[in-house]
């Protein structure tokens, strides 16, 4: 098992993998994302890191994340937006060991904080987070805006 950082000449890589999360998911009808989106944002505005990890050489699981702030702690953290292990590699470690190079990652950073969110129905992925120490921040709900709503909001 090795990881490495993913490079302009990844996006239909990443996009694959994004896809099959939103499968995995049921969202696959909310995935508008392509090669040159994510090409433009994770590598020419550089807003998104991605880190693969791999078997024998080839990448069989992801994390896409990005540095968020705290005020409280007056320092950046890192934003896990995704994270996913194809199925045919998962129950070897492979998520487990995303996340302690994500924790390492944020350590050498200096950030304050590693966070993510999951679905309230995904138990498989509730129950590994709770065993790796993680807690649920049940006292706060994200909100959003997207789409027509966003775009009013900003007139």
């Amino acid at each position: 098992m090795n990881f490495r950082f993913a490079n302009e000449a990844d996006c239909g890589l990443i996009l694959s993998f994004i896809r099959q999360l939103a499968d995995y998911e049921n969202m696959s009808d909310q995935v508008v994302a392509t090669e040159d989106l994510l090409r433009e944002w994770i590598f020419v505005k550089k807003k998104a890191e991605v880190l693969f990890v791999c078997e024998d050489g080839k990448e069989v699981g992801f994390a896409l994340f990005f540095h968020n702030f705290s005020t409280f702690l007056g320092r950046a953290g890192i934003y896990l937006e995704d994270l996913f292990v194809l199925p045919e590699s998962r129950g070897k470690g492979y998520g487990k060991a995303l996340l302690k190079k994500l924790a390492q990652i944020t350590v050498e950073r200096g950030c304050g904080r590693l966070e993510w969110a999951c679905l309230d129905w995904n138990q498989p992925s509730i129950d590994f987070y709770l065993s790796l120490g993680a807690v649920p921040m049940d006292e706060w709900t994200i909100y959003r805006l997207t789409g027509d709503t966003l775009l009013k909001m900003a007139e």
